[in-house]
């Protein structure tokens, strides 16, 4: 279920559903990501970077496989790879430490006395990643994800971060699927189903619900459920918001892109990093 900030408002909820309802006709991860840039250029918002986070020990390789949304400055991810920072960046230690979206400000005193950490952070801002914003996510498999946005002047209100904490949920969800499926279209939610989705996103119960919409508590569960299936076809593939919201950090994502004459680019996994 959806749980909303208390301070995203009714008209930016309904503006989101609009939005991710046009996401919907998206075919690529890289489709997926340029419309997310235009509505989020308001807030500051230059890169974007999102998908599943490493573990501990893994190769760059596989740190790379990682990445479902990539539009990062391609010279720090090629830096922020080759220093191995991935594991020593505060905003990717700040997803497991903090369950709630954070601006990567917020992570100092997580890396205070790490000089490396320190180091990770200064150096991103001189690839424009000055100041950041991370939404942990959570797959229904239990992997943690993350969604960054970051801008030399990036700007995120406390009554901002419930909108984009539903976008970003929405649009990783939407470019797993495009990744297992081949990008088949899906279909549009109904009204009656963007009304749950709302009242849900308000924190009511399936109960009150139904007494809102005038339909039963069993009825207002299977239009729940029909919610989650025209959202994802494959329930690896789903995104739920853990507690209340979740991130990745100042993640430098990416994959390889082959360059001409056959051999590869990295752009890296790394947030601040």
């Amino acid at each position: 279920m959806f749980q909303r900030s208390g301070n995203m408002s009714r008209k930016d909820f309904e503006q989101t559903i609009e939005f991710i309802q046009d996401l919907d006709r998206a075919k690529t991860p890289a489709e997926v990501c340029g419309m997310l840039l235009s509505k989020v250029r308001k807030f500051g918002a230059e890169y974007i970077l999102a998908g599943t986070m490493p573990s501990p020990g893994t190769s760059r390789e596989q740190q790379i496989s990682n990445i479902i949304l990539d539009h990062w400055p391609i010279e720090w991810s090629r830096r922020y790879f080759a220093h191995g920072y991935v594991f020593r960046d505060p905003a990717i230690r700040g997803v497991t430490a903090n369950m709630r979206p954070f601006m990567w400000e917020e992570l100092e005193p997580l890396y205070r006395d790490d000089q490396t950490a320190w180091r990770v952070m200064d150096e991103a801002g001189d690839f424009r990643l000055k100041r950041g914003f991370t939404i942990p996510l959570v797959t229904l498999e239990g992997d943690i994800a993350g969604f960054s946005l970051a801008g030399e002047k990036l700007e995120v209100s406390p009554a901002d971060r419930g909108m984009l904490t539903l976008l970003a949920t929405y649009a990783l969800g939407r470019s797993f699927l495009l990744r297992a499926d081949d990008g088949k279209p899906m279909r549009s939610l109904s009204s009656r189903e963007q009304e749950a989705l709302q009242w849900a996103a308000e924190g009511k119960s399936e109960w009150e619900t139904g007494e809102i919409m005038g339909i039963s508590e069993h009825g207002c569960s299977a239009t729940r459920e029909c919610v989650s299936k025209a959202t994802a076809r494959f329930t690896r593939c789903r995104l739920r918001l853990k507690s209340t919201y979740r991130v990745t950090g100042r993640h430098g994502g990416a994959h390889e892109p082959a360059r001409s004459g056959g051999s590869h680019d990295y752009q890296g996994i790394g947030g601040a990093g």
